[in-house]
């Protein structure tokens, strides 16, 4: 009977985890729909902001100036919360190769989530660790945080800024934020120079500020897309092994329970025969 209890009380047990697992997976979800609205109207933002930098910059070819970074910058884009798997284990392990590539220049890392911020730091890695983003509204204030920290960095003279990040497909990207429009090819078929109203180093400068603070948008969103991503499908595998080993425990259960009412009828019966032996 103890045993028959224990295995119930396992189940009920099993049973509220699963309830909170999948309400995890459905929140999950949930977030993944509203950043989904979130990452095609901020890639339109960048698109846009890239083609208007491509025909400034075929207007106007002498306009970036020429820069020599002092330094290196990695910035690491992780989870803020758990269950996703190996998502921020696929950060770490592509770090030290994106470290070698970048000799003769130490390079700062600037880490965003914090349960990558713990794995950095049981690997004693240095560098500026923020706090990421668990819902798409959080987001902003991500974004404030990270500016800040690169504009503290900035102080220290010109630097090369590179990211290592999942982008909304899953697939970890590594990719050069500065010096500005890194990859953007001057517009061609033109004859004559766009008109602005500016300067065309004064628009560059605040254009570059412009695409810089859209991209890591974009990363963040398309980051934190796929962290939750991962995490239904991490959450739907836990829910559909709990399933099962709340099967085996039914069936264990209804076992025993047959176990007990076959011992019952036998002692039921031996107690008949020993009355009916006791009569003769």
């Amino acid at each position: 009977m103890s045993l028959r209890r224990e295995l119930e009380h396992h189940r009920h047990s099993l049973g509220e985890i699963r309830e909170i697992m999948n309400s995890m997976k459905t929140l999950a979800y949930m977030e993944t729909r509203k950043l989904a609205r979130l990452i095609e109207a901020q890639q339109t933002v960048v698109t846009n902001m890239a083609g208007a930098t491509a025909r400034v910059m075929a207007g106007y070819p002498d306009v970036l100036p020429a820069m020599a970074p002092s330094a290196s910058v990695m910035l690491l884009v992780g989870s803020e919360r758990g269950f996703c798997g190996d998502f921020n284990h696929a950060l770490l392990a592509r770090l030290p190769p994106v470290l070698d590539e970048d000799k003769g220049r130490t390079p700062h890392l600037v880490a965003v989530g914090r349960k990558l911020n713990m794995l950095l730091e049981q690997e004693q890695y240095d560098g500026i660790f923020l706090e990421g983003a668990s819902t798409a509204d959080e987001i902003p204030a991500v974004l404030t945080r990270l500016t800040t920290g690169l504009t503290s960095l900035k102080q220290e003279g010109a630097f090369a800024l590179h990211a290592l990040y999942h982008n909304a497909s899953g697939e970890l990207v590594q990719r050069q934020l500065l010096p500005p429009f890194t990859g953007i090819t001057p517009a061609c078929g033109n004859a004559f120079p766009p008109v602005i109203n500016l300067a065309p180093v004064t628009l560059l400068a605040s254009l570059s500020e412009h695409y810089l603070f859209a991209l890591l948008h974009a990363m963040l969103c398309g980051s934190l897309y796929a962290e939750n991503h991962q995490r239904v499908t991490h959450m739907e595998g836990a829910v559909n092994h709990l399933d099962e080993a709340a099967e085996r425990l039914k069936l264990r259960f209804n076992a025993l329970r047959q176990e007990e009412i076959t011992e019952e009828i036998e002692v039921i019966l031996l107690n008949a025969a020993n009355l009916e032996g006791g009569r003769q």
